[in-house]
């Protein structure tokens, strides 16, 4: 808490005038490209490795990057801010982003009864699922992402806007190790390095 509270003193003292004018336009209400769902765990730091600004993203964070399948009654809070994102803020993409070393995918590959109890394997258990067990971790959290995206295209909200405006969704993986952002390409069904090359041939294809 001590050094949260000397970040809050030193952004006032120091930084605050920087944001001014960002902030601004923010106050007059928030327009953010994407709807970002990601996990809880404190070395993702999407404003960090995706160089964001406040009011990019519309962020939803919590333990494995999970969206709970449609109706399913423990992922209320999920459903209400997908459905925010798409109906109210008209979010043009999603974005489900995993990472390395996951600590809900560490869980899940001990396999399904090897869950911890409680609220925690409530909500543990719409992750990935069986076939998680005996992965390699990393490859678990990755096929994690795939299994969210999946739930994605179960939400009503989304359905229509992917029909209706062509909203996106997209699969992202941060390599904390390495620093490297992953991104998977559904077509040759593979996860790319977004670096210079690979990371502009990428975005060439998402602006047609």
């Amino acid at each position: 808490m001590k050094k949260l509270i000397r970040g809050i003193i030193q952004f006032h003292e120091t930084r605050r005038q920087g944001y001014e004018e960002a902030f601004s336009r923010l106050v007059l209400g928030q327009a953010p490209d994407a709807l970002f769902i990601a996990c809880s765990d404190s070395r993702v730091a999407v404003n960090v490795f995706a160089s964001t600004d406040p009011g990019d993203l519309f962020v939803l964070r919590n333990v494995g990057n999970l969206v709970p399948p449609h109706g399913n009654p423990g992922g209320t809070g999920t459903a209400a801010a997908v459905d925010f994102a798409v109906e109210k803020l008209k979010v043009r993409d999603i974005i489900v982003c995993g990472h390395s070393d996951c600590g809900a995918m560490h869980a899940h590959c001990k396999g399904q009864a090897a869950l911890p109890e409680g609220s925690l394997k409530e909500w543990l258990q719409m992750g990935v699922g069986p076939e998680a067990a005996g992965l390699e971790v990393n490859e678990a959290s990755r096929r994690n992402v795939l299994a969210q995206l999946e739930h994605l295209k179960g939400y009503p909200s989304v359905g229509d806007a992917i029909r209706e405006r062509a909203l996106g969704l997209h699969g992202l993986w941060f390599d904390i190790r390495h620093l490297e952002v992953l991104y998977y390409e559904a077509g040759p069904g593979r996860w790319t390095v977004l670096d210079g090359k690979d990371g502009e041939r990428i975005l060439g294809g998402l602006e047609k």
